[in-house]
């Protein structure tokens, strides 16, 4: 299963510049919702561990998904979660890592269509790890913007590409809106220069690179923040609501809000 190789590859990439954070940097603020650098991991590794129990423990992972919905109810996801993930820092950094290696590699073998529980329906083992590729991508964002590094994106953006394509009437349907008859035709730029082309020919298209598709989806980028040519008003709705993520509606960031800082690591090492 390609994916499980490619959310191994993702976190292997967000690893190699958390590598040497230590001490306070621990606490930097990022962009997204002032999360620090441990609320990230926090985040991604309590997840990875989710996905992991609902392959290997069915009943687990309902009993836990259900206390942690009592939990978030009352005083929120980050709370338990933080309950949940003791550990920051190096230590937690190092915890992760050695779940994440173990899931890419073990998972690589799995059937892609073996269907495992979930906080929502059911889902393809093939589905959950490319959402644990996606989150890792998306929360990646924050760390690299906030250090000021230019992410080296490769191919394997494509998986995080369909969820946006296939999230389409999720998008319409999480903010209370009518789903289009057709999706707007894609015509996006892969890193490696290749055309990745989607939906049929008509009035609305969208054109450009692919990461930054990506990032709209994702909501990491304001589409005003992108180079994507946006053509039609289905389109424009569209890139204006984009979610490829499950949960309630989130309202994408404001223009200029999320961005590569410059020199901050540079300064912070030196």
């Amino acid at each position: 299963m390609q994916q499980a190789t490619d959310f191994l590859q993702e976190s292997e990439a967000l690893f190699a510049i958390l590598d040497g954070i230590s001490g306070d940097q621990w606490e930097i603020s990022t962009q997204f919702k002032g999360w620090t650098l441990n609320d990230v991991l926090v985040h991604l590794h309590y997840w990875n561990q989710m996905a992991d129990l609902s392959l290997q423990d069915p009943d687990a992972f309902t009993a836990r998904i259900g206390a942690l919905f009592v939990k978030a109810k009352a005083e929120g996801l980050r709370a338990a979660e933080n309950e949940a993930i003791l550990l920051r820092g190096n230590e937690l950094r190092d915890s992760w890592r050695t779940l994440y290696t173990d899931i890419g590699t073990r998972w690589a073998d799995l059937d892609p269509k073996h269907r495992v529980k979930w906080a929502g329906p059911d889902m393809s083992v093939r589905s959950l790890i490319t959402a644990r590729q996606m989150e890792t991508w998306a929360h990646g964002q924050e760390v690299f913007d906030v250090l000021g590094v230019e992410r080296v994106e490769h191919d394997r953006v494509k998986n995080i590409v369909i969820l946006g394509v296939n999230t389409f009437g999720w998008a319409y349907q999480v903010n209370g809106k009518p789903v289009p008859e057709a999706m707007p035709r894609l015509e996006l730029t892969a890193p490696s220069g290749a055309l990745w082309e989607f939906g049929e020919r008509g009035d609305n298209r969208i054109t450009g690179p692919a990461v930054e598709f990506a990032q709209v989806s994702a909501q990491t980028r304001n589409i005003t923040d992108t180079s994507l040519k946006v053509e039609g008003p289905v389109a424009a709705e569209w890139m204006s609501i984009a979610q490829c993520f499950a949960g309630g509606r989130e309202t994408p960031p404001a223009p200029g809000s999320r961005h590569r800082a410059r020199g901050r690591r540079s300064r912070e090492r030196s």
